[in-house]
Protein backbone atom coordinates (compact mmCIF):
# COMPACT_ATOMS: atom_id res chain seq x y z
CA UNK A 1 0.00 0.00 0.00
CA UNK A 2 1.17 3.56 -0.76
CA UNK A 3 1.22 5.25 2.50
CA UNK A 4 1.77 8.36 0.70
CA UNK A 5 -1.75 8.43 -0.89
CA UNK A 6 -3.56 6.70 2.70
CA UNK A 7 -2.83 9.37 4.56
CA UNK A 8 -1.67 12.42 2.93
CA UNK A 9 -4.08 15.53 3.92
CA UNK A 10 -5.23 16.80 0.32
CA UNK A 11 -4.79 20.99 -0.35
CA UNK A 12 -8.38 22.70 0.98
CA UNK A 13 -9.61 19.03 2.67
CA UNK A 14 -11.11 19.60 5.50
CA UNK A 15 -9.48 16.96 8.44
CA UNK A 16 -12.03 15.55 11.00
CA UNK A 17 -9.41 13.18 13.56
CA UNK A 18 -12.30 11.40 14.94
CA UNK A 19 -13.06 9.76 11.80
CA UNK A 20 -9.74 8.37 11.45
CA UNK A 21 -8.70 5.12 13.30
CA UNK A 22 -5.60 5.61 15.26
CA UNK A 23 -5.43 2.07 15.83
CA UNK A 24 -4.86 1.29 11.74
CA UNK A 25 -2.54 -1.41 11.06
CA UNK A 26 -4.01 -2.60 7.32
CA UNK A 27 -2.87 -6.05 6.41
CA UNK A 28 0.12 -5.73 9.04
CA UNK A 29 -0.90 -7.55 11.91
CA UNK A 30 2.18 -7.29 14.03
CA UNK A 31 5.41 -5.83 14.61
CA UNK A 32 7.05 -8.88 14.24
CA UNK A 33 6.00 -9.59 10.82
CA UNK A 34 6.26 -5.64 9.63
CA UNK A 35 9.62 -5.67 10.49
CA UNK A 36 11.24 -6.70 7.25
CA UNK A 37 9.72 -4.43 5.57
CA UNK A 38 10.42 -1.48 8.46
CA UNK A 39 13.77 -2.64 7.88
CA UNK A 40 13.74 -2.32 4.21
CA UNK A 41 13.20 1.30 4.37
CA UNK A 42 15.26 2.36 6.62
CA UNK A 43 18.04 1.19 4.85
CA UNK A 44 16.57 2.99 1.82
CA UNK A 45 16.84 6.18 3.66
CA UNK A 46 20.44 5.22 4.50
CA UNK A 47 21.54 4.98 0.89
CA UNK A 48 19.07 7.79 -0.49
CA UNK A 49 20.77 9.92 2.49
CA UNK A 50 23.79 9.17 1.07
CA UNK A 51 23.18 10.43 -2.38
CA UNK A 52 21.77 13.16 -1.06
CA UNK A 53 24.94 14.53 1.33
CA UNK A 54 27.16 14.12 -1.66
CA UNK A 55 25.03 15.69 -4.42
CA UNK A 56 24.37 18.53 -2.26
CA UNK A 57 21.63 20.04 -4.99
CA UNK A 58 18.89 19.49 -2.47
CA UNK A 59 17.84 18.84 1.20
CA UNK A 60 15.17 17.20 3.36
CA UNK A 61 12.45 18.94 5.74
CA UNK A 62 10.71 16.43 8.36
CA UNK A 63 8.14 18.22 10.63
CA UNK A 64 6.99 16.35 13.71
CA UNK A 65 3.97 17.12 15.37
CA UNK A 66 1.85 15.37 17.74
CA UNK A 67 0.16 15.16 21.48
CA UNK A 68 2.07 14.44 24.23
CA UNK A 69 3.24 10.45 24.03
CA UNK A 70 2.34 10.12 20.43
CA UNK A 71 5.98 8.84 19.72
CA UNK A 72 8.19 11.88 18.36
CA UNK A 73 11.09 10.73 20.12
CA UNK A 74 10.39 7.36 18.94
CA UNK A 75 10.56 8.36 15.36
CA UNK A 76 13.56 10.27 15.25
CA UNK A 77 15.41 7.48 17.30
CA UNK A 78 14.23 4.63 14.94
CA UNK A 79 13.50 5.65 12.14
CA UNK A 80 16.75 7.78 11.34
CA UNK A 81 19.53 5.63 13.09
CA UNK A 82 20.63 4.63 9.59
CA UNK A 83 21.64 7.82 8.89
CA UNK A 84 25.09 9.50 8.30
CA UNK A 85 25.26 12.35 11.50
CA UNK A 86 27.37 14.25 9.47
CA UNK A 87 24.72 15.22 7.08
CA UNK A 88 21.45 14.73 9.19
CA UNK A 89 20.40 16.82 12.37
CA UNK A 90 17.45 17.42 14.92
CA UNK A 91 16.18 20.54 16.68
CA UNK A 92 13.57 20.22 19.58
CA UNK A 93 11.30 23.74 19.04
CA UNK A 94 10.81 24.29 23.06
CA UNK A 95 9.54 27.75 24.06
CA UNK A 96 10.91 30.44 22.37
CA UNK A 97 13.80 31.94 24.15
CA UNK A 98 14.09 35.88 24.93
CA UNK A 99 15.90 36.32 21.35
CA UNK A 100 13.57 34.08 19.48
CA UNK A 101 10.42 35.85 21.25
CA UNK A 102 12.02 39.11 19.74
CA UNK A 103 11.86 38.02 16.40
CA UNK A 104 9.01 37.09 14.02
CA UNK A 105 8.08 33.86 14.75
CA UNK A 106 9.33 32.18 11.85
CA UNK A 107 13.21 33.42 12.63
CA UNK A 108 14.25 30.49 14.59
CA UNK A 109 12.64 28.17 12.42
CA UNK A 110 14.67 29.42 9.34
CA UNK A 111 18.06 29.48 11.18
CA UNK A 112 17.50 25.64 11.36
CA UNK A 113 16.00 24.61 8.21
CA UNK A 114 18.23 22.60 6.42
CA UNK A 115 21.22 23.09 4.09
CA UNK A 116 21.63 22.05 0.63
CA UNK A 117 22.55 17.92 1.29
CA UNK A 118 21.21 17.87 4.52
CA UNK A 119 18.30 16.06 6.17
CA UNK A 120 16.91 17.94 9.10
CA UNK A 121 13.90 16.87 11.56
CA UNK A 122 12.08 19.57 13.25
CA UNK A 123 11.05 17.56 16.65
CA UNK A 124 7.52 20.02 17.04
CA UNK A 125 8.25 23.20 14.81
CA UNK A 126 6.59 26.55 14.08
CA UNK A 127 3.33 24.92 14.13
CA UNK A 128 3.46 25.41 17.66
CA UNK A 129 3.05 29.43 16.89
CA UNK A 130 -0.54 28.41 15.45
CA UNK A 131 -1.44 25.62 18.04
CA UNK A 132 0.09 26.20 21.26
CA UNK A 133 -0.62 29.76 20.65
CA UNK A 134 -4.11 29.60 20.06
CA UNK A 135 -5.24 26.77 22.59
CA UNK A 136 -3.39 28.91 25.35
CA UNK A 137 -4.18 32.44 24.05
CA UNK A 138 -0.98 33.36 24.09
CA UNK A 139 -1.93 35.96 21.07
CA UNK A 140 -5.40 37.18 19.38
CA UNK A 141 -7.02 35.29 16.83
CA UNK A 142 -6.28 38.13 14.47
CA UNK A 143 -2.40 37.15 14.73
CA UNK A 144 -2.48 33.96 14.92
CA UNK A 145 -5.08 33.16 11.85
CA UNK A 146 -2.68 35.24 9.84
CA UNK A 147 0.41 32.45 10.21
CA UNK A 148 -1.28 30.24 8.02
CA UNK A 149 -0.53 32.25 5.15
CA UNK A 150 2.90 33.21 6.54
CA UNK A 151 3.66 29.79 6.74
CA UNK A 152 2.58 28.18 3.36
CA UNK A 153 4.60 31.26 2.24
CA UNK A 154 7.73 30.41 4.02
CA UNK A 155 7.51 26.86 3.11
CA UNK A 156 6.95 27.80 -0.70
CA UNK A 157 10.17 29.64 -0.43
CA UNK A 158 12.43 26.77 0.80
CA UNK A 159 10.70 24.37 -1.69
CA UNK A 160 11.58 26.85 -4.24
CA UNK A 161 15.34 26.42 -3.33
CA UNK A 162 15.64 22.87 -3.22
CA UNK A 163 14.30 21.83 0.30
CA UNK A 164 11.31 18.74 0.23
CA UNK A 165 9.15 19.38 3.31
CA UNK A 166 6.98 16.07 4.71
CA UNK A 167 5.12 16.89 7.59
CA UNK A 168 3.72 14.07 10.11
CA UNK A 169 1.05 14.63 12.85
CA UNK A 170 1.61 10.95 14.79
CA UNK A 171 -2.39 10.70 16.00
CA UNK A 172 -3.17 8.57 19.18
CA UNK A 173 -5.82 7.94 21.31
CA UNK A 174 -6.65 9.83 24.56
CA UNK A 175 -6.81 6.39 25.71
CA UNK A 176 -3.35 5.43 24.18
CA UNK A 177 -1.48 8.83 25.76
CA UNK A 178 -3.10 7.54 29.64
CA UNK A 179 -1.47 3.87 28.72
CA UNK A 180 1.74 5.15 27.72
CA UNK A 181 1.45 8.37 30.79
CA UNK A 182 1.06 5.01 33.12
CA UNK A 183 4.48 3.31 31.58
CA UNK A 184 6.41 6.41 32.50
CA UNK A 185 5.19 6.41 35.81
CA UNK A 186 5.82 2.92 36.44
CA UNK A 187 9.24 2.60 34.41
CA UNK A 188 11.97 4.48 36.38
CA UNK A 189 13.63 4.30 32.73
CA UNK A 190 10.89 6.60 31.84
CA UNK A 191 10.42 8.43 34.79
CA UNK A 192 12.48 11.47 33.49
CA UNK A 193 10.07 11.97 31.06
CA UNK A 194 7.15 12.64 33.16
CA UNK A 195 6.38 16.47 33.01
CA UNK A 196 4.01 18.11 35.30
CA UNK A 197 2.51 19.57 32.25
CA UNK A 198 1.35 16.29 31.20
CA UNK A 199 -1.92 15.84 32.93
CA UNK A 200 -3.02 19.85 32.49
CA UNK A 201 -2.49 20.10 29.03
CA UNK A 202 -4.28 16.68 28.01
CA UNK A 203 -7.20 18.65 30.00
CA UNK A 204 -6.68 20.29 26.18
CA UNK A 205 -7.44 17.50 24.34
CA UNK A 206 -10.73 18.95 22.75
CA UNK A 207 -9.38 22.91 21.65
CA UNK A 208 -5.55 21.47 20.05
CA UNK A 209 -7.81 18.77 17.87
CA UNK A 210 -9.25 21.55 16.86
CA UNK A 211 -5.95 23.76 16.43
CA UNK A 212 -4.17 21.27 14.69
CA UNK A 213 -7.56 20.10 12.31
CA UNK A 214 -7.70 23.91 12.00
CA UNK A 215 -4.07 24.28 11.09
CA UNK A 216 -3.45 21.24 8.92
CA UNK A 217 -6.40 21.89 6.75
CA UNK A 218 -4.64 25.35 6.00
CA UNK A 219 -1.27 24.46 5.49
CA UNK A 220 -1.79 20.80 3.53
CA UNK A 221 -0.14 21.61 0.28
CA UNK A 222 1.53 19.65 -3.13
CA UNK A 223 4.87 21.36 -1.98
CA UNK A 224 4.87 20.32 1.44
CA UNK A 225 2.29 17.75 2.64
CA UNK A 226 0.93 16.66 5.23
CA UNK A 227 0.12 13.27 6.67
CA UNK A 228 -1.79 12.03 9.51
CA UNK A 229 -0.22 8.77 10.87
CA UNK A 230 -1.84 6.22 12.68
CA UNK A 231 0.07 5.81 15.79
CA UNK A 232 -1.50 3.93 18.73
CA UNK A 233 0.89 1.18 17.40
CA UNK A 234 4.73 1.78 17.48
CA UNK A 235 5.50 -0.30 14.80
CA UNK A 236 3.16 0.58 12.53
CA UNK A 237 3.84 4.27 12.65
CA UNK A 238 7.14 3.71 11.95
CA UNK A 239 6.65 1.38 9.17
CA UNK A 240 3.93 4.21 7.43
CA UNK A 241 6.39 6.72 8.40
CA UNK A 242 9.88 5.24 7.34
CA UNK A 243 8.15 4.26 3.95
CA UNK A 244 6.62 8.09 3.23
CA UNK A 245 10.19 8.94 3.87
CA UNK A 246 12.25 7.00 1.28
CA UNK A 247 9.68 6.65 -0.92
CA UNK A 248 9.74 10.49 -1.13
CA UNK A 249 13.40 10.62 -1.75
CA UNK A 250 13.20 8.13 -4.15
CA UNK A 251 11.19 10.67 -6.36
CA UNK A 252 14.26 13.39 -5.97
CA UNK A 253 16.29 11.91 -8.73
CA UNK A 254 19.34 12.11 -6.16
CA UNK A 255 22.52 11.14 -7.72
CA UNK A 256 26.31 10.24 -6.98
CA UNK A 257 27.64 14.25 -8.26
CA UNK A 258 30.46 14.04 -11.38
CA UNK A 259 33.93 13.66 -10.26
CA UNK A 260 35.61 16.97 -10.16
CA UNK A 261 39.19 15.79 -10.43
CA UNK A 262 41.28 13.48 -13.53
CA UNK A 263 41.22 10.20 -12.77
CA UNK A 264 43.76 9.35 -14.92
CA UNK A 265 46.14 11.80 -13.07
CA UNK A 266 45.45 10.24 -9.59
CA UNK A 267 45.90 6.30 -10.69
CA UNK A 268 49.18 7.65 -12.36
CA UNK A 269 50.09 8.79 -9.11
CA UNK A 270 48.76 6.10 -7.08
CA UNK A 271 50.70 3.70 -9.13
CA UNK A 272 53.94 5.30 -9.04
CA UNK A 273 53.40 5.99 -5.37
CA UNK A 274 52.69 1.89 -5.21
CA UNK A 275 55.60 1.11 -7.56
CA UNK A 276 57.75 3.54 -4.82
CA UNK A 277 56.62 1.88 -1.38
CA UNK A 278 57.47 -1.80 -3.22
CA UNK A 279 60.80 -0.66 -4.12
CA UNK A 280 61.36 0.60 -0.35
CA UNK A 281 60.56 -2.68 0.97
CA UNK A 282 62.77 -4.90 -1.65
CA UNK A 283 65.41 -6.99 0.31
CA UNK A 284 68.22 -5.39 -1.48
CA UNK A 285 66.51 -1.86 -0.94
CA UNK A 286 66.27 -2.53 2.83
CA UNK A 287 69.96 -4.24 2.99
CA UNK A 288 71.25 -1.06 1.07
CA UNK A 289 69.82 1.17 3.67
CA UNK A 290 71.19 -1.44 6.77
CA UNK A 291 74.63 -1.10 5.24
CA UNK A 292 74.14 3.01 5.17
CA UNK A 293 73.42 3.03 8.80
CA UNK A 294 75.38 4.53 11.18
CA UNK A 295 74.36 1.95 13.62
Amino acid sequence: MDYRKKFVIEPGEKVRLSKIDPSYTGKHESHEKALPEIQKHVARMDKLQYLLYADANQSLLVVLQALDAAGKDGVVRHMFSGMNPQGTSVFGFKQPSKDEAAHDFLWRAHLRTPAKGEVVIFNRSHYEDVLVVRVHKLAPKSVWSRRYKQINDFEELLTQNGTRILKFYLHISPEEQLARFQQRLEDPARQWKISEADYSERELWPKYVEAYEEAMAETSTKHAPWYIIPANHKWFRGLAVSQIIADTMSEMDLKLPPTRVNIAEIRRRYHAAEREEKTKNSKPEKAARKAKSPV
